[in-house]
């Protein structure tokens, strides 16, 4: 693991240090070679420069975002800001679940939203993939 990305889990109480790694692991075991780092404090894995999927904790728990998922058709992820990001929260592993981060991930490699370029295109989206 990324020792960033480590020493930001570490940095967690036990219980919120629990998901950090089980959420770390379950992403780097489908997103395969996708760049990760420390990104405006907080864990978050990058496709050819692309912000993909990252988490965060916040007052109401770990919260994991994916920066495309309003795009993924899930009703189990929440929108969340104005552009194409979704989010869902946990308090517990138990929480977690395998399958569905699979297969939010699988969504995550082909359905993004161009936020590298956001800037540029003077906050304009526009679909990768």
């Amino acid at each position: 693991m990324n020792p960033d990305i480590q020493s930001y889990n570490d940095s967690q109480s036990d219980e919120e240090r629990e998901i950090c790694n089980m959420l770390a692991k379950i992403i780097f075991e489908n997103l395969i070679g996708a760049e990760n780092k420390i990104w405006h404090a907080h864990p978050v894995w990058f496709i050819d420069g692309n912000p993909v999927v990252g988490y965060s904790k916040l007052k109401g728990g770990i919260r994991l975002l994916f920066w495309s998922g309003q795009s993924f058709d899930e009703d189990t992820l929440i929108a969340e800001g104005s552009f194409k990001a979704a989010e869902i929260r946990f308090n517990s592993c138990d929480q977690i679940n395998k399958i569905d981060m699979k297969r939010y991930l699988e969504k995550a490699i082909k359905i993004q939203w161009d936020y590298k370029n956001l800037i540029k295109r003077k906050g304009k989206l526009e679909r990768l993939v």
